[in-house]
């Protein structure tokens, strides 16, 4: 699977119409490389022009700044920045919410002005214009899915449909939790959680989203964030539920239930 880098296309003096931000977790996690491989095979289904930075791309600060590194962080963004607007890159999308956010609410105050996109909306926009159809029947056909809120995602930036209009786009029941949508559960992963160990309490709150989700009698768990995944996933561990349960990304999912042939190449 070839990736296009800028510096590839600069190169050839070509422009991407966008730039896929891949993010730490999509680029060096082992689960969270399938998340980026998924919508890597859509954009190229669809046959967008894009491109990633590559060993260019570095961390965007985010862990730093919420772990209270505001030094790093900005040092970070100053370098991200400098890159980004020596391609002169208008339009990016991400698979991770973290990124989403830190670029569109916290860069332009540092002079980064980007139209970032939630992986989410895009594919919700990719279905609604018929670029991205849907295999009927295929390998969700009535399979009960609940979707897990990102907080960086839904309460930080009010994106709650997108991802839900994706998953209505299968052959499959929706079912919700009892803690969805603004009052949805954090996975225990934000705020920089992620990289370090929990404090004292009763029960791990991974744990008890994980039983949340797998109450609802979903054989799989749909999530649109690398952190989310990755905290799902331990908590149907736990309960060891895996060889029942699923936890996979919806770029994963619409990857394999996409049309093979679009109708233009038929």
């Amino acid at each position: 699977m070839h990736v296009p880098t800028m510096a590839e296309m600069a190169m050839k003096g070509e422009e991407p119409e966008i730039l896929f931000w891949v993010g730490c977790a999509g680029s060096f996690d082992q689960r969270a490389q399938k998340i980026t491989k998924a919508f890597v095979t859509i954009l190229n289904h669809i046959g967008i022009r894009f491109a990633i930075l590559g060993k260019e791309e570095m961390c965007n600060g985010d862990p730093a700044r919420r772990a209270g590194n505001e030094f790093l962080f900005q040092m970070m963004a100053y370098q991200n920045i400098q890159i980004l607007n020596g391609y002169n890159i208008k339009k990016m999308v991400t698979t991770c919410p973290h990124c989403f956010n830190i670029f569109k609410n916290e860069y332009p105050k540092l002079g980064g002005n980007y139209e970032i996109v939630h992986h989410a909306t895009f594919l919700q926009e990719l279905i609604d214009q018929g670029k991205v159809k849907i295999e009927g029947g295929g390998a969700f056909k009535g399979k009960r899915i609940t979707f897990h809120d990102s907080c960086y995602l839904g309460r930080a930036n009010g994106i709650y449909e997108a991802p839900r209009a994706v998953l209505e786009a299968l052959d499959s029941e929706l079912v919700e939790m009892k803690r969805c949508g603004s009052k949805g559960m954090c996975c225990g992963a934000g705020g920089a959680q992620m990289f370090k160990e929990e404090e004292k309490g009763t029960n791990r709150i991974n744990f008890e989203r994980s039983d949340e989700a797998i109450s609802t009698g979903a054989t799989i768990i749909a999530s649109s964030c690398p952190y989310c995944n990755t905290m799902l996933t331990d908590g149907v561990k736990n309960r060891e539920k895996e060889n029942e349960v699923a936890v996979l990304d919806i770029a994963e999912i619409i990857a394999a239930s996409i049309k093979k042939t679009p109708d233009h190449e038929s």
